[in-house]
């Protein structure tokens, strides 16, 4: 019967061990860069997109720039393979300096080739204060790029 007494605590030390590596997986979170640029321009058709080239973008000039609680209307262009492209769509902003998180845009579904692109969808889009965002753009919930904007 001692022996056995011995033995519990030693299972319980064994067990708890094992319980904790997995939470441990369970917790870890990704770290991204602490400070992104701003995206670059480019020129897609006749139009100017911020993004990442060949990649993903949205049309972006003077009259679609982002003022903090207000509204507006953005064309997302994507470039990919038809397989990518499949699947809902969603944009999750996130504020480099307050760490606010909201999700700006959501759509069942892309739309076809336009301005150049394999893809599109036009959204509204309203980012509720001043500071850098991130734009994580997802399609059927997979990371498919990010763009990055200044809120004024």
């Amino acid at each position: 019967m001692r022996n056995w007494l011995k033995i519990v605590p030693l299972l319980f030390i064994l067990l708890t061990g094992c319980s904790d590596e997995e939470n441990a997986g369970a917790k870890q979170v990704v770290q991204k860069e602490s400070e992104l640029a701003v995206s670059d321009t480019f020129t897609s058709g006749s139009y100017t997109m911020i993004g990442e080239k060949g990649k993903l973008g949205f049309i972006y000039d003077d009259a679609t720039t982002f003022e903090a609680g207000e509204p507006n209307k953005y064309m997302w262009h994507l470039w990919g393979e038809e397989s990518e492209l499949d699947g809902p769509f969603k944009v999750i902003g996130h504020n480099q300096e307050t760490n606010e998180e909201i999700v700006a845009f959501e759509s069942s579904e892309l739309g076809g080739p336009n301005n150049g692109a394999d893809a599109h969808t036009p959204s509204s889009m309203q980012l509720p204060s001043k500071g850098r965002w991130e734009l994580d753009a997802y399609v059927d919930g997979e990371l498919f790029g990010t763009v990055v904007v200044e809120v004024e």
